[in-house]
Order: C-alpha cells, then sequence, then structure tokens
C-alpha cells in the first residue's frame, strides 16, 4: 500500500469519511479503497479534514468553500513548528495560555486538525487532551471548540442540546434554521457515524407538536434549489399565508410550516414582499400574533435566516452579550461556526443594525485570555 493509501485508510474493516470532489457527497470508504463511490473522482487530501481525536483516521468533509470569514489558511504553515510550540507552551508547570491562543485563532480548521496530527506524531499525546488538562473554563471551551471540525461540531453540539433531562431548544433552533440544506445532510451523516443514532429520531424524541414538525422538514433538508422564481407560485403562497393566520379564527400552522420549511431562498424573499403588499404586516408580525412559544422561535429564525444569515448572527451575537450576564454558550459557538464562513458579513451586519461593533461589546462583556481569543476570531474592529 502506497504511504498516500494508508493515509486516507483506517485499520482494517475501519471505514472511513471522504468527500466527493466533484459534488461534495460523503461517500463510506472501507479499508484499502479510495475515490468516490458516486463520481470515481479521486480525492485531493486538502478537500479532507484528518479528525485525529476519534481513533483510526477518518475523514469529515470541508464545508463548502467560503471568502468572507475572518480566519483563513495561515502562510507559512508548519504543523510540526505549531505542535512543538503548544507542547512548549503546555509542558511542566503553567500554561503559556498566549502561545496557544494564538496559534489556535490564527490557522484554520483544516490546519488546526494537521497540528493535532502532528503532536500525536511527534509527542505521542492528544493535543485536545493536553488543552483540557492545561486550560480552564470559558477560554477551555473556545479552545476545544476551535479544534472541532465543522460538522463534527454542529453534531456535538445537537448531541447535548438533547441529551439528558431537558432539551437546548434555542441550540436545536439556531443550527437548523441557518444551515444549507447540504450542510444539514452532511450533519445527519455524521451524527450517524458518531454516535450510531438518528438524529431525527433523537429531535422527535424530545420535541413535540408543531415545533417538532418544522424540525422534521428542515431535517429532511428539501428545500426546492434557487432555480429561478415563479410569480404565479409567489402569489399564491403568500394568499395562503394570509388566509392561513391573518385571516382565519386560529391559526393553520401546517401552512407556514410547510412553506417556510420547503421553498427556495429566493421564492420566500419574494413571497415576504408579496405578503407585506396584500396584508400590510411584515412575515414576522403575523408570526409573532399567530403563534407562540418554540414555534414561534423558531418559524422567526427561518425567516431572518432567509432574508440574511449574516444578519441573523449578528442578532444572535448581540442579545448573547446584552444586559446583565453572558451567555457564552451561544458567543463561542456562533464566533467559532462562522469564523471561517461569513464572520466579516455578521460583523457588518452587527455595526449596521446595533449601532456598536462586535468587536467592542466582546471587549466590554469578557476579560482575561477567553477576551484575547475571541478578539482575535473577530479580526478586527469596525468602529
Amino acid at each position: 500500500m502506497s504511504s498516500r493509501e494508508e493515509r486516507f485508510s483506517g485499520s482494517r474493516g475501519v471505514q472511513s469519511w471522504l468527500a466527493c470532489v466533484k459534488c461534495g457527497v460523503l461517500a463510506a470508504l472501507c479499508h484499502r479503497r479510495i475515490g468516490s463511490a458516486l463520481c470515481q473522482q479521486q480525492p485531493r487530501e486538502a478537500d479532507c479534514y484528518i479528525l485525529t481525536r476519534i481513533g483510526p483516521t477518518r475523514r469529515i468533509p470541508e464545508m463548502a468553500k467560503y471568502t468572507r470569514g475572518t480566519v483563513t489558511a495561515f502562510s507559512p504553515f508548519d504543523a510540526r513548528a505549531d505542535a512543538e510550540a503548544l507542547r512548549k507552551a503546555m509542558k511542566g508547570m503553567g500554561t503559556d495560555e498566549e502561545t496557544v491562543l494564538k496559534i489556535l485563532t490564527s490557522r484554520n480548521n483544516a490546519q488546526r486538525q494537521e497540528i493535532a496530527s502532528a503532536f500525536k506524531t511527534l509527542f505521542g499525546r492528544d493535543l485536545v487532551d493536553d488543552l483540557k488538562k492545561e486550560l480552564t473554563g470559558k477560554f477551555e471551551t473556545l479552545m476545544v471548540s476551535l479544534m472541532r471540525p465543522a460538522y463534527i461540531f454542529d453534531a456535538h453540539a445537537l448531541k447535548h442540546a438533547i441529551k439528558g433531562a431537558g432539551t437546548n431548544e434555542k441550540v436545536l433552533i439556531e443550527i437548523l434554521a441557518s444551515r444549507t440544506p447540504a450542510e444539514v445532510q452532511q450533519i445527519k451523516q455524521v451524527y450517524l457515524q458518531e454516535y450510531e443514532a438518528n438524529l431525527e429520531d433523537k429531535i422527535t424524541g424530545e420535541t413535540s407538536g408543531h415545533f417538532q414538525r418544522m424540525l422534521v422538514v428542515l431535517l429532511q433538508a428539501n428545500r426546492d434549489p434557487d432555480v429561478g422564481v415563479d410569480e404565479s407560485l409567489v402569489e399564491q403562497d403568500a394568499q395562503v399565508l394570509f388566509r392561513a393566520g391573518e385571516l382565519k379564527w386560529g391559526t393553520d400552522e401546517e401552512k407556514f410550516i410547510t412553506i417556510l420549511g420547503t421553498r427556495s431562498v429566493s421564492h420566500l424573499r419574494r413571497v415576504f414582499d408579496k405578503y407585506m403588499t396584500i396584508s400590510g404586516f411584515q412575515i414576522e408580525e403575523t408570526i409573532d400574533r399567530e403563534t407562540s412559544g418554540d414555534l414561534e422561535k423558531l418559524l422567526l429564525a427561518v425567516v431572518k435566516c432567509i432574508r440574511s444569515v449574516p444578519a441573523y448572527f449578528a442578532e444572535t451575537l448581540y442579545y448573547s452579550m446584552k444586559g446583565a450576564g453572558t451567555d457564552d454558550d451561544t458567543l463561542i459557538r456562533v464566533m467559532v461556526s462562522r469564523s471561517e464562513i461569513d464572520l466579516l458579513d455578521v460583523r457588518r451586519e452587527f455595526r449596521k443594525n446595533f449601532a456598536k461593533s462586535l468587536f467592542q461589546m466582546i471587549q466590554k462583556d469578557t476579560s482575561g485570555d477567553y477576551r484575547k481569543a475571541l478578539l482575535l476570531l473577530c479580526g478586527g474592529d469596525d468602529e
């Protein structure tokens, strides 16, 4: 077996995740087998993440290429040098947190996985385990979160949102309302691989009613593709929503669920405009009046993401820090998950909508190494 083939395969009988270079779809590949079962394309190593924490080599595909993140590939990059610097920073008495945070916030996720692999090769130690031993509190949570590839990160967040007593509906709403259909499909596959459980079954076991039904619709990841807008269908959908809410005694929630959960983004933007013309109300106003509880929060999140995903996350970040106390779980989750995707756009929307910069609000609401790391992820002040 070639050295390249060895790196792409696991131990005998262990399956690996590989992404088809042509279409980006996951293919389950067995020992000694390279290439996508779907497109027969040879995957490039740069198209996959190395996940060192979950046993024999298993590959997780990276998300689609985004260009509006604050974190990009560091150059010149030397995984061995970074691994050695991290080992030195955590070896012996005390920890050099400055070195840890500067390295992990300035390398993109693919590079962090290479560092983790080099760390284990050089020292026989697990980088994430060492981070957990040497760091504490919110700073530890942030650094460990940075080490998870995107789909593992989302699957892990969803797992913990429905684990144990009580369900964290906020996490379910944030992830499933904001991710693209392709991202949701990948999350489902990774969840099954990692936890040997069906994500839909787990979520339906912990939720109920129309809230559950809307989550299930989003989990199908069958939103119509953006291939042009049919104005007659726009008019029809706007009228259906009007009759299902404002013109009806009670509310026909299923109509809202079907239309908001399955129509394309460009179509729904036109529907919202047409709805305003027909009813005199923004669709958000109607949802606020006609629904309540978790269903209302989920439908509003979907509408906000249809209008603008960066604006949705800017609002999420703002309210995670507004008022007494900080919702650090949400702050970390959003800063990490959007850092390589659209955090520059989130920053712009934050400054536009809240008359202050994201950088300044983080600076005011956090402290210590945790603050330093978040500000580095933020990537600059927009004042």
